[in-house]
């Protein structure tokens, strides 16, 4: 058996390969892996065929096909040949406003990706049923996403007088300005990675947190960013996912994450849930997870079970069904 993994220009961001990177080294212990990354990192029509053309040139009708996400259009080099498309969250639609642009992108990265392929896998039941909204098709199947082995159990005695806070991402659905109110007057020390806004350095600022941001880490680095704090927290608006919860929960952490899906799927119960919306409760969250020592506790080891769930093997092994599948129909 052999699979093609086509992946988007590495340029456009890391986060479809890191998730990828993990399940693809379990994979290619038993079967022959290839991997492509388009050439273009732009989605104007001409960048369009550009990695169109590039996918079609590696077509192999004896192997499987996977196109890992972002790039839903390379799809249509792809007919005729045996096909599994990943899609992670449908944000391109939910952020367009353009009805115009809307159309586009739901023609050309949902509608015809979905109809040429094979398979397609959901890393969420979110994901899932938003995309049943929006088309009905009886090709699409859960997979989660796997967690890298790398992070492990650590031990660290919790910081009650300044605990570490982890928050990962700055972008628009990461909810760091609640987040930032929230914590004004809660002893901390709140460890921000990704780039800052002139808007969140602002806010810093006026609620004098004290705090500190991490910029380009290197997964070791990302790894150990889990192991120096106390809490993780993942507040977001709006996820396919949510990485960071069973991450954190490996690592031995308690994790504080959005009373919404996926996380609530993802999370199961092993978490401290707030109202991403309400300042009030993801205050209420921080000082339960610093004050209540026996439930600090209790979650952490309910979350260590659960991100077992997401473990290499299991999630290799789940991929490795549907190829096999896809190849003996």
């Amino acid at each position: 058996m052999k699979i093609n993994y086509f992946f988007r220009h590495p340029k456009v961001g890391h986060s479809i390969q890191r998730v990828f990177r993990t399940l693809i080294d379990e994979i290619n212990k038993s079967t022959e892996v290839s991997i492509f990354e388009v050439p273009s990192k732009s989605s104007m029509p001409w960048d369009i065929l550009e990695n169109s053309v590039y996918v079609y040139k590696k077509r192999d009708k004896k192997a499987v096909h996977h196109v890992t996400g972002h790039i839903h259009d390379v799809l249509l080099a792809l007919i005729g040949v045996k096909t599994v498309l990943t899609i992670h969250d449908l944000v391109f639609i939910d952020n367009s406003k353009n009805p115009i642009k809307r159309f586009y992108k739901w023609l050309f990265w949902l509608y015809l990706p979905i109809k040429i392929a094979n398979k397609v896998v959901c890393i969420s039941n979110q994901t899932k049923e938003n995309i049943l909204g929006r088309l009905k098709t009886d090709k699409l199947v859960v997979i989660y996403n796997a967690v890298d082995p790398s992070f492990t159990f650590s031990e660290k005695n919790f910081n009650k007088s300044s605990p570490v806070i982890l928050h990962v991402g700055t972008g628009w659905n990461k909810n760091l300005e609640k987040t930032i109110k929230a914590l004004a007057d809660i002893p901390c020390h709140l460890r921000i990675v990704g780039k800052l806004k002139e808007s969140q350095l602002h806010l810093l600022q006026k609620y004098n947190l004290n705090y500190s941001n991490g910029l380009n880490l290197t997964d070791k680095e990302i790894k150990k960013e889990y192991e120096n704090c106390d809490i993780v927290n993942f507040p977001s608006v709006y996820e396919g996912f949510g990485m960071p919860i069973i991450e954190g929960q490996q690592t031995g952490r308690i994790v504080i994450t959005s009373k919404i899906e996926p996380m609530l799927e993802v999370a199961n119960e092993a978490a401290i849930f707030v109202v991403p919306d309400d300042e009030n409760s993801l205050r209420q969250a921080y000082l339960k997870a610093i004050q209540d020592d026996a439930f600090r506790d209790t979650i952490i080891k309910k979350g260590y079970i659960n991100a077992q769930r997401f473990s290499v093997t299991n999630i290799s092994n789940q991929y490795l069904e549907l190829y096999k599948k896809l190849l003996q129909a």
